[in-house]
């Protein structure tokens, strides 16, 4: 798969090495223990760990300057707005946001997409239209654009998916057509980690006049990643997934769509005259921040996206694939264990979901937490999929830069205990 919008930069490999002994130190959480064993977190496709850095600006807000932004006068109100103000500049550089597209920031991915389900597809899609999704998507890209085709009139049409779980890109032609108006994909399961060719699906779409919205919630936090050259018409992602605090996320979106969009929240700050009977709104991105945004969660994400960037993506995403491809060579030893996910990993990130035997995922991820293994089980927010592997949930290990093989040693040994426990 071919990825020349994503950042290429070449180092040598000793500079792709994390100092994982002093990047782990900075995560004041990796001192505790769990169950009274090493805490094996690996649990990061739900949220991520939050280093110092980041814990420390958004309790510098309130304890420095606790001020609303863009509204008062005096000094801690200016200094909080010039730090908000900045944090959205910092995203936009994170993403290679160019002038053409602009950052706002929202509560989570979900949001940033009801924002987009509301404010451009209740709005320029009518009956007889289409919005092309797939089944590996979580719901949060599923969800919305069900309710909005119902209330519109459009039809939902999906890519099919084959048995594990890629995309059958040779039937694109066929499903994104000329009544296509927006293709919603995630750029990275977050069930399997597969990763779709974003660049043959946005060139696709674009040549047959559709807008496409890339769901990075699972990409963003992991992969140096360019908006620019990508092409993506939206892109929606959380801060909580990369090192950020929870009740932050963004929505990116290329201008001309955004300024042709309706906001989803209306109020104060995003208005620029309000009569009796009507009002005009500020232009991107004010007119979607109604109302006191999450200052210090903004504050809070532009700090990780410093510590990141500090890192560096590159660095990061080689750790994970090392990560990935000890944790698959390690299970594949176990027996009666059953992993999802195309087998070809340079199409996957640093997640891995499986099932061992006929234990339950519950039964199973209960057992690990025994043995101070942090996982998550069920149906992870994707029953399409879920359906598509016929089972009814899974055990999802996911891995980030902070993790070591420790952590997967933990996990297999872990399985070694549910054997001892169901036979």
């Amino acid at each position: 798969m071919k990825h020349s919008a994503l950042h290429t930069a070449s180092y040598d490999a000793s500079s792709l090495e994390l100092d994982l002994d002093a990047l782990r130190k900075q995560f004041p959480i990796l001192t505790r223990t769990m169950r009274g064993k090493r805490f094996s977190y690996l649990d990061n496709g739900a949220t991520s760990l939050k280093p110092e850095a980041v814990i420390a600006a958004e309790s510098r807000y309130y304890t420095e300057l606790s001020a609303n932004i863009h509204r008062g006068v005096y000094e801690f109100s200016e200094q909080a707005t010039v730090e908000y103000d900045g944090a959205r500049e910092k995203v936009a550089r994170f993403i290679g946001a160019d002038r053409n597209g602009s950052v706002i920031f929202t509560k989570s991915t979900t949001e940033s997409v009801n924002v987009v389900a509301y404010g451009w597809v209740r709005k320029y899609l009518g009956p007889g239209d289409e919005l092309v999704t797939t089944e590996i998507e979580h719901h949060a890209n599923l969800i919305p654009w069900q309710e909005a085709c119902k209330a519109v009139g459009a039809r939902l049409r999906f890519i099919p998916v084959n048995p594990d779980g890629s995309l059958q890109l040779e039937s694109l032609e066929d499903v994104i057509g000329e009544r296509t108006k927006l293709v919603a994909i995630t750029a990275m399961s977050n069930v399997t980690g597969y990763m779709p060719d974003l660049e043959r699906i946005i060139g696709l779409a674009h040549a047959r006049g559709a807008r496409v919205l890339v769901d990075g919630a699972q990409y963003v936090s992991h992969h140096p990643i360019n908006v620019a050259e990508l092409g993506c018409d939206f892109l929606v992602f959380s801060g909580h997934k990369m090192c950020g605090p929870t009740g932050i996320g963004v929505l990116y979106g290329k201008n001309d769509v955004l300024e042709a969009m309706d906001p989803l929240i209306y109020g104060g700050d995003m208005v620029s005259k309000v009569k009796r009977d009507e009002a005009s709104y500020k232009p991107v991105p004010d007119k979607f921040e109604g109302g006191t945004p999450n200052i210090a969660g903004a504050i809070a994400l532009g700090a990780a996206v410093d510590f990141l960037a500090e890192v560096g993506m590159q660095r990061i995403l080689e750790h994970e694939r090392s990560l990935l491809e000890y944790l698959v060579e390690r299970a594949s030893r176990v027996d009666e264990l059953v992993s999802y996910g195309p087998d070809d990993l340079s199409v996957r990130g640093g997640i891995f979901s499986f099932n061992y035997g006929d234990v339950h995922p519950h039964d199973a991820g209960a057992l690990l937490d025994q043995e101070g293994v942090a996982v998550r089980t069920g149906f992870h927010c994707a029953q399409p999929l879920m359906k598509v592997f016929g089972v009814t949930g899974t055990v999802r290990a996911s891995v980030y830069l902070y993790n070591t093989t420790d952590d997967i040693d933990a996990l297999i040994d872990g399985l070694a205990r549910i054997k001892d426990v169901f036979g």
